[in-house]
């Protein structure tokens, strides 16, 4: 549901461009949405469960930025929740699937229900935002998509086989999709990220994290306002460049 804050869709008058960016409470989706917002962006930001620090997020961004914003909190892997989501929405330039989680361990010791939140959270929730942010795009025969991906949907990862799954079909729906889409001026995009220093790679010890930063040859972690940046020059690049899994992994694959 929508939180208190002053919805943006109504704004029809506003001359800026408005980006909805799913998992927007922290970590990539936070740092994209503050790139998006010094850009001149309106931005309609989701997470899960966090309202109190997204409505802190929309404020400061509305504070800082002179742009307007809106707060949405819920499950976008329900399909309902994300017609609630969509339906004031009367004008959209760009959507970031960015909305995703992970979990680590043997496929045998992995229950169905485990198997289906990740599929759930990371894959369908990326269909049915693009299934009701495409029709918006076509009306103004204008728009992006930008999905974050990951290195383990390029190449997979052990411990990883229900998370690298999910991300190489992210892979394959971005490339599919931004063929369906290119006659219409609409670009799909994505950002298959490397080790990012995130709250998701906190399950790790610093003895692993330091074990994973030997094999970068970058020698560090990636920074989420590194993958904002990259996502701000996407939205931008020409839209001859579609259907584009762009690595951003410190060399580390």
């Amino acid at each position: 549901m929508y939180s208190d804050l002053t919805p943006i869709f109504p704004a029809e008058s506003s001359s800026r461009p408005i980006a909805l960016i799913t998992g927007a409470s922290r970590g990539i989706g936070k740092a994209i949405a503050e790139t998006f917002a010094q850009a001149g962006y309106d931005l309609i930001l989701t997470c899960r469960q966090n309202r109190e620090t997204l409505e802190t997020l929309c404020k400061s961004l509305s504070e800082a930025y002179s742009i307007q914003t809106a707060a949405f909190i819920g499950d976008l892997g329900d399909y309902e929740t994300v017609r609630e989501l969509f339906a004031p929405i009367r004008r959209l330039n760009l959507l970031v699937n960015n909305a995703g989680i992970s979990h680590i361990g043997l496929l045998t010791d992995m229950s169905p229900d485990q198997w289906h939140r990740v599929m759930s959270t990371n894959l369908d929730a990326c269909f049915y935002t693009c299934k009701l942010a495409v029709p918006l795009m076509l009306h103004r025969h204008s728009g992006r998509i930008l999905n974050i991906s990951s290195v383990w949907g390029n190449v997979g990862a052990s411990m990883e086989t229900a998370y690298s799954a999910s991300k190489g079909a992210v892979n394959s729906l971005t490339r599919a999709l931004a063929k369906e889409l290119a006659p219409s001026n609409i670009a799909v995009n994505a950002i298959a990220c490397g080790v990012i220093d995130t709250d998701m790679n906190r399950c790790f010890s610093e003895e692993e994290l330091q074990a994973l930063i030997e094999e970068i040859p970058a020698d560090r972690l990636g920074q989420p306002e590194e993958v904002g940046l990259l996502a701000l020059k996407l939205a931008e690049s020409p839209l001859y460049l579609t259907g584009q899994i762009i690595t951003m992994d410190g060399g580390f694959l």
